[in-house]
């Protein structure tokens, strides 16, 4: 979109009720993909930065609610369908925890999800993550010296995650398995 089509859709009646009825409905339906649909709408256009941030706080109710329900049954979150979205969210929610300087909640955050998730090429970025934090690493740091910020996802279900770095992932994981185990065992009471 350019910057006229941008300002008209903030400006559009009938675009604006749209969005708020597909908020609404969202929110009744606990429908997470429409939420975040919504979202990236609101974000794209700057629209009310309240607005933006309830929307995110239902995204995370919902989601923290749904993992739990999935995981109590004894499964695991694909990256799949709905699922995508709800690793989405805790994702995100990890990286704004780091990015506001809370790295032991965040560190708890990806450790948590990557016992609870089946897709092994995210299991090792996250893996790379609590590795990162393990180090004392803020998130401007492991952006500036681990993540490969031209590189593309090599898939588009991984395009809401940092999974590009600059060196290979499965070396980088061996060479730190000591640290990565230390971590496992420090954390493990979380996944009880």
């Amino acid at each position: 979109m350019n910057q006229n089509e941008l300002n008209e859709a903030r400006t559009n009646p009938e675009f604006l009720t749209y969005l708020d009825k597909t908020r609404v409905d969202a929110i009744k339906t606990k429908n997470i993909e429409a939420l975040y649909e919504v979202l990236d709408t609101m974000l794209i256009l700057d629209l009310d930065e309240n607005e933006i941030n309830t929307v995110y706080e239902h995204i995370l109710t919902i989601s923290f609610d749904e993992v739990d329900k999935i995981v109590n049954n004894g499964n695991k979150l694909s990256l799949d369908n709905e699922d995508l979205y709800l690793v989405r969210s805790f994702y995100e929610h990890a990286i704004e925890k780091w990015s506001n300087e809370q790295t032991d909640a965040a560190q708890q955050l990806f450790f948590v999800l990557s016992n609870i998730i089946s897709d092994n090429v995210l299991i090792e970025s996250l893996n790379v993550h609590v590795i990162a934090i393990a180090k004392g690493f803020t998130l401007d740091k492991f952006y500036d010296e681990k993540v490969n910020i031209n590189a593309t996802p090599s898939a588009e279900k991984y395009a809401y995650f940092i999974d590009s770095f600059n060196f290979e992932t499965e070396n980088y994981l061996i060479d730190n398995k000591d640290i990565l185990a230390g971590e496992f065992e420090k954390l493990k009471h979380l996944l009880d």
